[in-house]
């Protein structure tokens, strides 16, 4: 995939030739012969890349380390070589004869332009360099006559925000759609084009496809709604694409279509643009399986006892356990210890937090919650479950069975490290106490981008993907951030699994929020 790599790429084969346009820039300052300006004129040409060209006199700009700015004096002729070019802090932003202006440093600079009757002035203020553009949507279909609406998120190379530059949109069509400043697009005929937006010495583009939308010629089908006879029980068992929940249920609903939350692009920068998307399952680490098991039982399997720490959210019945359940991480483990039961008869899923066996064989845990599986019906509001979010936590795993068969056909389960004071139904429940509204609150979806090239993934990781783009993924607990589950599963091939960590979080967007609780 041709993404950040690409970009960088294009700015290393430009890097040597604006610093070398750098180094011949002196700045034009009181004292300098005739001669030598023009020797610089001559050496420095027109620059590569112009930020803003003629700001007004007495402004103040923002700019990023390796920008450029061109600034005109009032009267100017040939070029402004009637004026003597000067800056108060040429180790931030140098100028030379003809007012163009290289920033070189963070800090803040005074461009002087001294004629014999006046002096104007120019006030730049430099930053860190735009490394990064994210854009939301990164790509628009749409039918002639509509208007979408691009964010745009500038971030440096850390990851960190930058806010007060100036950007820039220009249609390479505009008989297929215009763009104006603030980054509306409008499509205007049937065709496809691009919108070019810019920033600093940083551009991408946004595929723009207008056309009228036609229907499918069939309707999708839907997953089975009885279990195959004779289903598997056991360790990771086939669920024999028996569908986990009805079908309208939010987990199994295409999201592909779904308009982008209007703060997406905010949303997705503070998670973290050039984080990596992490598998949090596989065959081995440590010396095993990594992830979330769950165990298959049949619907004679004796009930437990169960005690909870949050005994007034959990939900209490006998729970059908065997002796030998799986807990996440294994039986010493000190992580969250989720113990998930499917039974398989009634077609229900018992799932416990920090679970431990007792030796009478009753189970104690922090939380537990029971969803029926042919049921739409959520927690009680602002209840909690096995999960933070109040979510049932087996419809959100990667599972071996589905990515096998070569379909996921729900929405998968994931975790930030910041949240916000909210949360988004399906989820019941929140675990923070930040009212930053730019934070994604629990249940908030993201889909991959519908414009992230898959094809060069092995098979299994594909299936992933395009589960990713068709259905998205809830935020579902706190935790690392852009960590998706799955199960543990000595099945899984970790070489495919971990070429998903190749996406980023540039390559996700925020599916619009309604109906947010807080």
């Amino acid at each position: 995939m041709s993404r950040t790599p690409a970009r960088l790429a294009r700015l290393n084969h430009l890097a040597p030739i604006m610093f070398a346009l750098a180094a011949t820039l002196a700045a034009c300052e009181p004292g300098r012969s005739t001669a030598s300006l023009a020797a610089e004129e001559a050496t420095v040409g027109t620059p590569l890349v112009m930020l803003i060209n003629n700001p007004p006199i007495g402004s103040r700009t923002t700019v990023g380390i390796g920008d450029t700015l061109k600034l005109e004096a009032a009267s100017a002729t040939k070029r402004g070589r009637n004026f003597r070019w000067t800056s108060s802090n040429t180790a931030v932003a140098r100028v030379n004869a003809q007012g163009v202006v290289i920033a070189s440093a963070v800090g803040s600079a005074t461009i002087a332009a001294t004629s014999n009757t006046r002096t104007d002035r120019w006030y730049v203020d430099v930053g860190a360099a735009v490394a990064t553009i994210a854009l939301s949507p990164d790509s628009v279909v749409a039918a002639p006559g509509t208007t979408t609406q691009l964010t745009v998120v500038l971030a440096a190379a850390n990851g960190s925000v930058i806010t007060g530059r100036r950007v820039t949109f220009r249609s390479v069509n505009t008989a297929v759609a215009t763009v104006v400043d603030g980054g509306a697009v409008k499509t205007i005929a049937a065709g496809t084009t691009s919108i070019v937006v810019a920033a600093g010495n940083i551009s991408r583009n946004v595929l723009v496809r207008s056309a009228i939308a036609t229907p499918p010629t069939t309707p999708p089908t839907s997953p089975p709604t009885t279990p195959p006879t004779g289903g598997a029980l056991g360790l990771n068992a086939s669920l024999g694409g028996r569908a986990i929940f009805p079908a309208d249920n939010p987990w199994n609903t295409p999201i592909d279509g779904a308009a982008v939350d209007p703060n997406s692009a905010q949303i997705i920068a503070n998670i973290g643009l050039t984080k990596s998307f992490h598998p949090d399952f596989g065959a081995n680490w440590n010396g095993g399986p990594f992830g979330i098991p769950y165990y298959v039982v049949s619907g004679t399997q004796p009930g437990v006892s169960v005690t909870f720490d949050y005994d007034d959210e959990s939900d209490h019945a006998p729970y059908p356990i065997p002796a030998n359940a799986p807990i996440e991480g294994g039986a010493s483990s000190t992580g969250d210890r989720h113990v998930i039961i499917v039974d398989r008869d009634n077609w229900k899923v018992y799932e416990l937090f920090y679970a431990f066996p007792k030796p009478n064989g009753s189970w104690h845990a922090g939380s537990g919650a029971i969803f029926d599986l042919k049921s739409n019906a959520l927690r009680p509001a602002g209840w909690t479950s096995a999960d933070a979010a109040g979510l049932p936590i087996l419809p959100g795993l990667v599972r071996y069975d589905e990515v096998s068969a070569g379909n996921i056909p729900h929405a998968l389960r994931f975790t930030v490290s910041r949240t916000q004071r909210a949360y988004l139904p399906p989820a019941r429940h929140w675990a923070s106490s930040s009212t930053d509204p730019l934070r994604p609150p629990m249940g908030m979806r993201v889909r991959l981008k519908a414009s992230v090239n898959i094809s060069g993934y092995p098979a299994s990781a594909q299936v992933i993907l395009r589960a990713l783009k068709k259905y998205g993924m809830f935020v579902a607990d706190n935790g690392s951030d852009w960590f998706v589950t799955g199960t543990a599963d000595a099945r899984w091939n970790d070489n495919e699994i971990n070429t998903l960590k190749a996406i980023k979080g540039s390559d996700f967007e925020v599916v619009k929020m309604t109906g947010i609780v807080k």
